[in-house]
Parts: C-alpha cells; sequence; structure tokens
C-alpha cells in the first residue's frame, strides 16, 4: 500500500464520453498533477447514435459493432487527458448499455438496467478496495438527466462505496475501504445561462461554427441552483486535453471548441471549470471548495498546502 500515490481519484461513469464531457478537465489536471486518477466505465455503450455517416453501420440495429468502436475510442480520450488507469465494470462487455428510458433494451439480459444492484457493486468494490481512492466521482440519483444507465452507475457507485467499507462484505476482494470524499456532478445554473449567452453571440457571428441549432439549459445534466453546488474545479488550463479527449469520441460528439454538439446536433457549451456537489465527506470552510482532496488527511495538493488545513 505505501506504493499507492498520495492522492487517489476514482470516477464512475455509465459510457464511453461521459467521464471526458463531465470531467475531462479535472481528470486531466489532477492527472499531471501526479495524483492517481482512476475510472471504471459500466458499458461500452453499445445503444448509442452514430453521427459520422460512414460509421452509421457501427448502430445496435444494424451491425451492433458500436460498442468494441467505443472503447477504442475511450483508449484514445484518456491518452488525451493522460489517464492511464480505465477500465469497464467487471471487464469489457460485462454490463451492456441498457438503452434510453422506456425502450425494450432496458430488460434485456445483461443489460446494466436489469442488472441487481449488488452484482454490480460487486466488480466495483473490488476496484475500490485495489485502487483505494480517497474520493468518488459519480451522477445524482437522477443520473443527471434520467437515462437508465446513469441512475444505475449511480446506485452501483453508492452502494459500493458503502460495501467496500464492510469487512464482512465479501473478504476475497480485498481489505475494506471507506472513502473519505464522495462527489454528484453538478453544474450551477448561472454558468449554464452564460455557457449558452456565449454559443448565442457566436453563432449570430461568421464565425463557421458546424451547428445551426441549439440546446438549452435543461439539456444539459446535473444544472442545479447555485447554492446546491459545493466544489469547482478550474481546468481552464486544460481546455485544449479536454477538448481533444471529446473529440476522441468522434462517434457521439461534435467539437468546435469551446462549443460541441451530441447526436441531436444541439450546440451546448463546452465546460473547463467543472462543477460538484460534496455528499459525503468533510467540507472546508464555507465557500467553494477547489481541490476535491481538500480535507482528506495526508493531502498535499500541487502548491504543497496540506488538505487538512493544519
Amino acid at each position: 500500500m505505501s506504493d499507492l500515490p498520495a492522492r487517489r481519484l476514482l470516477l464512475v461513469h455509465a459510457h464511453p464520453d461521459d467521464e471526458s464531457i463531465n470531467n475531462g478537465a479535472t481528470m486531466a489536471k489532477y492527472a499531471a498533477e501526479g495524483a492517481q486518477v482512476t475510472l471504471v466505465t459500466c458499458t461500452l455503450g453499445e445503444e448509442g447514435e452514430v453521427i459520422p455517416p460512414h460509421l452509421a453501420r457501427l448502430a445496435s440495429d444494424r451491425d451492433d459493432a458500436l460498442g468494441p468502436y467505443r472503447e477504442v475510442e475511450l483508449v484514445e480520450a484518456m491518452k488525451q487527458l493522460g489517464v492511464t488507469d480505465h477500465r469497464f465494470l467487471g471487464g469489457p462487455g460485462r454490463f451492456r448499455d441498457s438503452g434510453m428510458m422506456g425502450v425494450e433494451q432496458n430488460d434485456r439480459e445483461g443489460a446494466l438496467w436489469a442488472t441487481e444492484i449488488d452484482e454490480a457493486a460487486g466488480h466495483l468494490v473490488e476496484v475500490i478496495r485495489e485502487v483505494r481512492p480517497q474520493v468518488l466521482v459519480t451522477y445524482d440519483p437522477n443520473g443527471g438527466y434520467g437515462h437508465p444507465d446513469h441512475i444505475q452507475t449511480h446506485r452501483v457507485a453508492m452502494r459500493a462505496a458503502d460495501l467496500a467499507a464492510e469487512p464482512d462484505f465479501r473478504p476475497e476482494l480485498g481489505d475494506p475501504w471507506e472513502i473519505a470524499k464522495v462527489y454528484w456532478n453538478r453544474v450551477p445554473r448561472s454558468v449554464a445561462i452564460e455557457g449558452f449567452a456565449r454559443l448565442r453571440e457566436a453563432l449570430a457571428e461568421p464565425r463557421g461554427l458546424p451547428f445551426t441549432k441549439i440546446a438549452s439549459v435543461i439539456d444539459i445534466p446535473g444544472v442545479v441552483d447555485d447554492w446546491i453546488v459545493t466544489t469547482e474545479i478550474d481546468g481552464s488550463a486544460f481546455a485544449s486535453a479536454k477538448a481533444a479527449a471529446m473529440r476522441a469520441h468522434a462517434t457521439q460528439i461534435a467539437v468546435a471548441e469551446p462549443f460541441f454538439a451530441l447526436s441531436n446536433e444541439l450546440a451546448q457549451p463546452l465546460f473547463t471549470t467543472e462543477y460538484y456537489e460534496l455528499v459525503r465527506g468533510r467540507r472546508e470552510g464555507g465557500g467553494r471548495e477547489t481541490d476535491l482532496f481538500e480535507g482528506v488527511e495526508g493531502n498535499v495538493s500541487a502548491t504543497g498546502r496540506n488538505g487538512t488545513g493544519l
């Protein structure tokens, strides 16, 4: 255990591309600072829509070859972020993308949504006990926007965080470990509104942006009133890395910095300051944190400040 880096961050996401959109700048920042950044992705994203016409054959209703292709996209995205530890829950393809809420794929055998929580959580417990992260990042109970895989990922991550700390739960998976801080992905409403104002201005100018339609604030996962946000991570120094990681997910994302669009072709802002809500763990002071490891015993930030405040 003495060989583990001093700071260890675990992120749990539903599909390849979710990590880059939500946390790309955060991941690149901490990786560059020498923290151990571990990504666990719960599915291959087999049911995703495909943007490039020449790759349309990959879709689940045609060749059903999108999952392995997105696995390769994820590898490239992680190279752009400097993250070397990325895994699929239970191994690649162990749990399948469940599709959008209400479709028949929700109940398909092997779909993440149809899997018992503790079955899936056991795979994550094994990772937690190996990596021993002080910080976990995942979605809120609604999965940010109601996708069944995002909701299930939230449930699996939170359950695994509990089970990993229980000595009597599957001791063969490793020694128990309690995660000090748990965060949910968030976007302050004021930031989203301001971002769309910038987007409307940009589209009004002859800049050659490839987008003609705009999303709205309600289309952004995890938007909440500003007071709910406890933590903001300034990743502006890693804006190009985040954009490159998102661009690597070419089947899912079209990027024209500082904006992007998904398969619905609705443009939205690309945020390089990323926001979180601390839902478990110690918080220092009354203002927003600027370090996910703030208050973690033994943490020393890149500036050398002790995270305990001592």
